[in-house]
């Protein structure tokens, strides 16, 4: 296909149709596994050239760029561990004690792949979240075959990926429609109500998204949608730590909001901090040599320029950087509010902005213990939320009452909650958890990075007196693959 080609109507149905009837779901665990390795190492040995083209077409730094093939493959590698270890999968096993659930019965249960999935590439992390990013990994990983949508941001970059997936499938004597590729914008709602397609999953922004997710669930019969939307990701920030590390966090705002032209999903958009702290001139300070940047697409580069404009007009906030560049780059931009607008009209406030921008809500110190909490719990749902307090003599957070409050107020809006630390990183790990509630996400329950990732692409089913010979290698007596069991409620490997 040439940059500005889309795939036809056939093309998806073809699309849909091989990957469902490609047998990835019958390829074993430790083939799966072993094949997720050697796509990282593809990654890997192909990484200047990757590189190279990414840079051409979404104007993120080489530097950026070759750390995110890096992590690319390390989540590769990371989910092949998954699916060797095999708790996964859930395996249970309720042998008949002659009075439950009914005489005679045996019951054993486990995860099953849910089919052929549709997962749509993101602009900003053209490897991370895009081909063979997060979702495209972990259905791969949990034996789903999938199509992915590229985005249009990236189409060279798209197409070579793809190719690099279906040449290690192939060298591996695997089922190379394991993975294909469509693009344009009509072939993403065409893939979505496709009745072959099981799932989907969605990195983007919340109208984008908000459109497949209405388009999978009206469909005769309504799919799973795993939306990563738009979110604001507060900061608070405590009377104390504004006191004690204004230096410290204002650098740090600054570096955050400046890093990748602040198009990362976990991006603080809205920061709640003291009035007259000395934050805010640190955060400006820092922020004003910054080098005019790119942004992704001209249609970003037009959103944030709107969003910034569309606050800025507001009678009841305050301009403090307002970054203007040449041409279609962008600086970055702060603007102030107080908790008294914010308060009267919270929504405004929370319209991501994406690209270097945040929202300052500054707050009376007396406020600390009554009035921002009630702010806080008007927040919309967000990926992260971060607290900012003072420390000790030693290592950790001063804690208080009104600090384990807003905490606890937090935990409820947001997927990860963070203490004195920023949290644009998102380490790959068993414990971490990519989500939050609408509108960071369309199901707040699941996670788009770690080991419940799988989840997402898996579903249960139960099998009731089988034969042996009828069970899943995972559910016989013998158990030859080694995933970990629960037997009778009890934990055994």
């Amino acid at each position: 296909m040439g940059e500005d080609e889309t795939s036809t109507p056939d093309d998806v149905k073809s699309a849909a149709a091989a990957a469902a009837a490609s047998g990835w779901e019958r390829v074993s665990r430790r083939a799966r596994a072993d094949i997720l390795d050697r796509i990282a190492v593809a990654l890997e040995e192909d990484r200047p050239a990757l590189v190279d083209l990414a840079h051409e077409e979404t104007n993120l730094a080489p530097a950026r760029l070759a750390w995110e093939v890096g992590r690319a493959a390390e989540q590769l590698r990371f989910v092949a561990e998954v699916v060797r270890e095999g708790g996964y999968l859930e395996v249970t096993i309720e042998r008949s004690d002659g009075e439950t659930p009914a005489p005679g019965s045996d019951l054993r249960r486990m995860l099953r792949p849910i089919g052929a999935v549709a997962v749509f590439g993101a602009s900003n992390f053209p490897f991370a979240f895009s081909v063979i990013g997060n979702d495209t990994a972990a259905a791969l990983a949990a034996g789903a075959p999938v199509v992915v949508k590229g985005h249009p941001a990236h189409p060279r970059l798209s197409r070579r990926l793809a190719v690099i997936v279906r040449e290690v499938l192939a060298d591996a004597r695997a089922p190379v429609d394991a993975l294909v590729l469509v693009e344009g914008f009509e072939s993403g709602i065409a893939l979505v109500r496709h009745p072959l397609i099981r799932a989907a999953a969605f990195t983007g922004s919340t109208a984008g998204g908000r459109a497949l997710f209405d388009a999978a669930v009206s469909r005769p019969d309504p799919i799973p949608f795993y939306g990563e939307l738009g979110s604001v990701n507060p900061v608070v920030i405590s009377p104390a730590a504004a006191a004690g590390r204004a230096g410290e966090i204002g650098a740090g705002l600054a570096g955050v909001l400046a890093r990748d032209g602040g198009q990362a999903c976990t991006k603080p958009g809205l920061v709640f901090l003291p009035s007259g702290s000395a934050i805010e001139a640190e955060v400006e300070g820092a922020l004003r040599p910054t080098e005019p940047q790119r942004l992704l697409t001209p249609g970003i580069s037009r959103a944030f320029d709107d969003g910034f404009d569309m606050l800025a007009r507001r009678a009841d906030t305050e301009v403090l950087l307002a970054g203007r560049a040449e041409g279609d780059a962008s600086l970055p931009r702060l603007v102030a509010t107080d908790l008294a607008s914010f308060l009267a009209d919270p929504s405004a406030f929370q319209q991501e902005c994406f690209g270097p921008m945040a929202v300052l809500v500054r707050y009376p110190p007396d406020a600390w213990e009554a009035e921002l909490p009630a702010a806080l719990g008007l927040l919309e749902g967000s990926l992260t939320a971060t607290l900012w307090g003072a420390r000790d003599a030693g290592a950790g957070v001063a804690d208080d009452e009104a600090f384990a409050a807003i905490a606890a107020i937090l935990a409820h809006g947001a997927g990860r909650v963070v203490f004195d630390e920023w949290p644009l990183a998102v380490p790959i790990s068993w414990a971490q958890h990519h989500g939050g509630p609408w509108p960071s996400t369309v199901g707040s329950v699941h996670s788009s990075v770690g080991a419940t990732s799988l989840r997402r692409f898996l579903v249960p089913v139960a099998y009731q007196n089988a034969p042996e010979r009828m069970l899943p290698p995972e559910l016989r007596a013998v158990n030859p693959t080694g995933a970990p069991r629960r037997i009778d409620g009890g934990s055994v490997a």
